[in-house]
């Protein structure tokens, strides 16, 4: 694998998640890169309207923060193009993505972004189980 200098990890609003950043912090620390943790919440949607998904959150900042990277939380119509957007303006060299207990969604939503990246951005998908 070619050097990785920015690694960027997508998370959903649940605990489990911290396996990605963690994920990402080891990749990061064997390259020498930056982190960015990410979370893409579709626009018109209350993505906080339960007390766990802000306490899934705030403990996925917190672990994000341990690690020396930020959580970023975004709203967007587009969560696809959002994601893209983002890997071209952080130079991203890494998208990583949990396993999707939805096989079929997962490969769409992994094929179709993976089509959208520039070439160069890699994708891995941290199974589900680990």
């Amino acid at each position: 694998m070619n050097t990785i200098k920015n690694i960027m990890v997508c998370v959903t609003q649940q605990k489990t998640c911290k396996r990605l950043i963690k994920k990402g912090v080891k990749i990061r620390d064997a390259h020498d890169g930056n982190l960015f943790v990410i979370h893409v919440a579709k626009e018109g949607c209350h993505f906080l309207n339960k007390k766990e998904d802000g306490d899934a959150l705030e403990f996925l900042f917190d672990v994000a923060k341990s690690h020396g990277a930020s959580l970023t939380v975004v709203r967007a119509q587009d969560i696809l193009g959002t994601l893209r957007d983002l890997a071209v303006k952080n130079e991203i060299d890494l998208i990583i993505l949990g396993e999707s207990y939805e096989n079929k969604q997962e490969k769409n939503m992994v094929n179709m972004l993976e089509e959208s990246l520039p070439d160069g951005v890699g994708i891995e998908i941290v199974p589900v189980a680990s």
